[in-house]
């Protein structure tokens, strides 16, 4: 497998879910740097400049509203890409589109093999695949 050059955060406070998600992206030959908070998210995505950020709304520390907006607001990163990752309704799409984010997804209808193909073709250009 050829060496990837996409760096991605992933930012995700449940376990299991942040190491699936993890093992998912480094099997396709991503870089993949994992939070489990708000506060430790935003902190590395300053830091390490990633190519694009996998986001949970509910973290502790600070929610991922905020670390979106932070992000947004920061013209350092705010080109990144973000692909929300939540339970939250679809509703928040809206909210969460306002706020820059490039792709949402609601984690009951998560597969880890779309979850890889979404990241490939935002970081591929292909737009959001939504």
């Amino acid at each position: 497998m050829s060496k990837c050059r996409w760096r991605v955060v992933v930012a995700e406070d449940d376990k299991c879910l942040r190491k699936a998600e993890v093992a998912a992206l480094a099997e396709k030959g991503f870089t993949v740097i994992s939070t489990k908070d708000g506060e430790e998210a935003l902190r590395v995505i300053q830091e390490e400049i990633p190519d694009l950020v996998l986001l949970d709304l509910l973290m502790p520390g600070r929610l991922g509203f905020a670390v979106l907006k932070e992000m947004k607001q920061n013209p350092k990163i705010a080109s990144i890409p973000v692909i929300v990752l939540t339970n939250l309704a679809e509703s928040d799409w809206k909210v969460v589109r306002e706020l820059g984010a490039t792709d949402y997804w609601v984690k009951a209808d998560l597969t880890l093999e779309d979850l890889v193909t979404r990241v490939e073709k935002t970081l591929a250009g292909a737009g959001s695949p939504v």
